[in-house]
């Protein structure tokens, strides 16, 4: 399936269930392993299922193929690997905790800087 029509897919999925603060990162030029990443929020275990869920069916309905999902019984983030896109959705303190955003969004040098400086080295 074409990676844009895929995006539209997963985002109109989130969308569906009241996903906020929903983000697309094209990650082509920065990993081979998948395309996009795309964030979403929700507000409560309930929610975060139920966004991961519909995003699960959707894509199915497409003829999309889910590669996995993890993380379905805490409920506090939710990944769905759909190959090349990578669904997280998470509650606002996990979100903010791990700030996948400023990951995906740096240049290979400024990530290796992240990791230093996680490291404290």
């Amino acid at each position: 399936m074409d990676i844009r029509k895929l995006q539209k897919i997963v985002v109109s999925a989130l969308e569906d269930v009241k996903g906020k603060d929903i983000e697309v990162i094209n990650t082509t030029k920065l990993t081979s392993m998948f395309d996009r990443v795309v964030i979403a929020t929700g507000d409560s275990n309930r929610q975060v299922k139920a966004l991961a869920n519909n995003v699960v069916e959707k894509v199915k309905e497409a003829g999309g193929e889910i590669i996995s999902t993890e993380g379905e019984d805490g409920g506090e983030w939710v990944l769905v690997d759909i190959g090349d896109l990578v669904v997280h959705v998470m509650q606002p303190t996990v979100r903010a905790y791990y700030n996948l955003e400023e990951l995906w969004q740096a240049t290979p040098a400024q990530r290796r800087k992240l990791a230093e400086q996680a490291t404290g080295e």
